[in-house]
């Protein structure tokens, strides 16, 4: 299988965080899906409490990424992961621990806190361990990135028939695992002395304005892709009038993944740069929401109306697994190799900053459809976010903002980021 045979090419870290992703996304989508409805049928709160217990899990998340990734290269990755798995055990074992507002204010927040330490450190890890091989790597993360996102679900739902406690338990226990598992295999980096403090750090970055411009280009990848559990999901639904539809958009793009991830990643590394394969895969996936938009609003739910659904769904994983290992390539090359993870980091806080934003722009525009009647309004937002975001990646790529692809040596002088046609 090449998933297996390109996997023994790189180191034994880089393996082992391989499957630790599949672990973390397996043990935290095994967990989180249900977290509200546990916390709304279960324990009697509110809905106003349960927005913010899960509030205070995205904001310690998606707000202290920053700091995960200036962490990581302050303090060495190896030691951040493994702190962030072990939070992560932490916090998802206090879910388990009972029922009390500030036992589950605390667990919110200490697996959030997780996250925003181990995404931008084990990404800085997997740039640091395969070198040339980046978008390669990337791409086998991807792979076992949907598969763990795929399983968790299953076995939530089967833990669930005993109880919440029971899906927590063992959420905290595959955590727990895995922080062994990091303990005792995981190399750690030399962390170069840094030259300058954390805020100089973040000044040079916050200040690197073609990074700061192909994030924000970027908001439609992470906007579009966050459709896969909000408009598809009810797309699916009110088109079959099945609701274990939903199940199959998910398994059609895991195993799509699996069979073609690595096969497009190669392909296109040999054909052309990283800026033009993120715009391409922006493009794609704005394209996906056409297909649904024929069947928005039918009179009548069919079993053939999901194939559209499907096959939107499809187009929108098509151009995930094109642009996103590019991305994830690209981010380094923007400045020092050893302010990868701040890089990260702040990539990531902008991404979490637009997801947020697209979600809640098409949930409007899907209330406004419900009630004005333009059904093909939601999809058509996502179709021009998704050219919009192409447009924007293709016109830094023409301009030569964008970076070919290989980080600069860590001694580089901040000067050096300066592209080849200033950005005004």
């Amino acid at each position: 299988m090449k998933i297996v045979s390109s996997m023994r090419g790189f180191p034994l870290a880089v393996r082992l965080l391989l499957v630790n992703q599949l672990g973390v996304n397996t043990g935290f989508y095994l967990l989180i899906p249900y977290l509200a409805t546990h916390l709304t049928d279960d324990l009697g709160l509110s809905a106003a409490v349960v927005g913010i217990v899960l509030g205070l899990r995205n904001l310690s998340q998606q707000g202290l990424f920053l700091i995960g990734g200036s962490a990581a290269d302050r303090l060495g990755a190896r030691g951040v992961i493994i702190g962030g798995c072990a939070l992560r055990t932490l916090g998802f074992g206090l879910f388990a621990l009972g029922d009390s507002l500030p036992l589950l204010l605390a667990a919110s927040i200490l697996s959030g806190l997780a996250g925003a330490l181990f995404n931008p450190a084990v990404r800085t890890y997997v740039a640091q361990e395969a070198g040339a091989r980046k978008a390669e790597a990337f791409a086998l993360f991807n792979v076992f990135a949907t598969t763990g996102a795929l399983l968790g679900p299953l076995l939530g739902t089967l833990l669930l028939l005993v109880d919440f406690r029971a899906a927590a338990v063992t959420a905290a226990g595959v955590f727990a695992v895995l922080t062994l598992a990091q303990l005792l295999v995981l190399p750690a980096h030399k962390v170069p002395a840094p030259d300058t403090g954390v805020l100089g750090d973040w000044r040079e970055v916050a200040g690197n304005r073609r990074f700061l411009v192909f994030s924000c280009a970027m908001v439609g990848m992470y906007g579009l892709e966050n459709q896969l559990y909000l408009l598809l999901p009810r797309a699916a639904t009110e088109a079959s009038g099945w609701s274990g539809s939903v199940g199959l958009l998910f398994l059609a793009g895991t195993v799509a993944n699996l069979l073609f991830q690595l096969r497009i990643t190669r392909a296109l590394k040999a054909r052309g740069s990283s800026g033009r394969w993120i715009a391409t895969g922006l493009g794609v996936m704005g394209l996906g929401f056409l297909p649904p938009m024929l069947v928005a609003g039918s009179a009548t739910a069919h079993a053939l109306h999901l194939l559209p659904v499907l096959a939107g769904s499809l187009l929108l994983h098509l151009g995930v697994m094109v642009a996103q290992p590019f991305v994830m390539e690209l981010i380094p090359a923007f400045g020092r190799a050893n302010l990868t993870g701040t890089f990260y980091g702040l990539f990531y806080a902008v991404s979490g900053v637009a997801a947020a934003a697209g979600s809640a722009a098409i949930g409007w525009s899907m209330d406004t459809a419900g009630d004005t009647g333009l059904t093909w309004l939601p999809y058509g937002c996502c179709l021009a976010l998704g050219l919009v975001s192409a447009a924007a990646v293709a016109h830094l790529q023409r301009q030569g903002v964008l970076p070919l692809g290989q980080a600069p040596h860590p001694t580089a002088p901040a000067s050096a980021d300066r592209p080849r046609s200033e950005i005004r």
